[in-house]
């Protein structure tokens, strides 16, 4: 039995998940929370296997819950959200705070007719992931560095940075950019998977943006790589993204290990196109989507990195890509935005 605890002040909407849950027999109601604080209490002292996490909560606000819950009982959350603009960006931040995913609330329209089913693989999903201590007391910058050694580079100039990231990486991503000195000149392209509608994807370049102080936006079909200098370009909702005769092309062929965008889609033009002047972080996520790509970037010369077991949320798609020998490095996010940095042309380093 997976035993789940709902939180959801809305008694109609606790009802809905009740009501959707109740159709799979391995999913068990523990206990149902209607506000942040007794959503603490009930993980505290049921200790369930998934939480639904609401994010707009009286007396204690779903992203502090969440918070509570990661640092003191860490447990797998499932965010169930709306589409308006506040609720998402606190979507965002207890994703960074360790929440798992997001699903989007039914909207009242045709595309409620699966929700149930998608509520209950979601929390099936979710239910498989060993989650860790809450993420902001463990990564944020009071682990000891270790002396590393310098990369080894080709001696080409690091032209463009490819980065891939599932679940758990909008943390994942904000540790690696906020750690790019501001002056880092090379474009950084970056797939995220995220399992919601095009308005949680959309509001994501504004969430980082905004948690990272870069330039970042939805890469636009045909735009010139050498125009993105200094930018985070993020592969659009449902959309490949990748590079082709120094232009970046977005296109709607089949998805990739059930992803659409792929990073290996992203990742194999970046190894064709630029070869050892560029480098590629695989960070946090389920499945092998990536592995395969970054392998392929390091065979043409990259500079190759994966996210650690200890930082990542999920340690799936970086743990394949170390399987297969794809990563010449292996680090906390941090300490991979350090090595990037000593790839810059000594002349573009602040």
């Amino acid at each position: 039995m997976i035993r789940v605890l709902l939180v959801e002040d809305s008694a109609t909407m606790r009802y809905h998940l009740r009501e959707s849950l109740a159709e799979d027999p391995e999913l068990q109601i523990v206990g149902e929370a209607a506000d942040g604080d007794q959503a603490v209490e009930l993980v505290g002292r049921l200790r369930p296997d998934v939480v639904t996490m609401d994010m707009m909560l009286p007396t204690m606000s779903g992203l502090v819950a969440t918070e509570h819950i990661m640092a003191e009982h860490p447990t797998p959350i499932l965010v169930v959200s709306s589409a308006d603009r506040q609720e998402l960006f606190s979507t965002y931040n207890a994703l960074a705070a360790g929440a798992v995913d997001v699903l989007e609330k039914p909207r009242g329209d045709d595309t409620d007719v699966d929700w149930g089913r998608r509520l209950r693989s979601a929390v099936r999903l979710v239910s498989r992931i060993r989650v860790i201590t809450h993420p902001r007391a463990r990564l944020d910058g009071r682990l000891a560095t270790p002396d590393l050694p310098p990369v080894r580079s080709s001696g080409d100039i690091l032209r463009l940075v490819a980065i891939g990231a599932s679940t758990g990486g909008p943390r994942a991503l904000t540790d690696l950019l906020r750690s790019l000195p501001l002056g880092f000149r090379p474009p950084v392209l970056c797939v995220q998977h995220i399992a919601a509608s095009e308005p949680f994807a959309v509001a994501f370049s504004d969430w980082l943006a905004g948690q990272t102080g870069r330039d970042v936006s939805y890469a636009r079909d045909w735009t010139p790589v050498e125009s993105i200098g200094g930018r985070v370009v993020l592969a659009p909702p449902d959309r490949h993204l990748q590079v082709r005769d120094g232009v970046l092309r977005l296109s709607d062929a089949p998805p990739r290990h059930s992803c659409r965008p792929s990073v290996d889609v992203l990742f194999e033009s970046v190894a064709a196109e630029f070869g050892p002047a560029a480098a590629g972080c695989l960070l946090t996520g389920m499945g092998r989507d990536g592995a395969e790509g970054l392998l392929r970037m390091r065979s043409g010369g990259a500079v190759t990195f994966a996210q650690n077991e200890a930082s990542c949320v999920v340690y799936g798609m970086p743990k394949e890509a170390a399987l297969l020998g794809a990563a010449a490095h292996v680090l906390p996010p941090a300490l991979i935005a350090a090595r990037l940095a000593e790839l810059q042309p000594a002349g573009s380093r602040p």
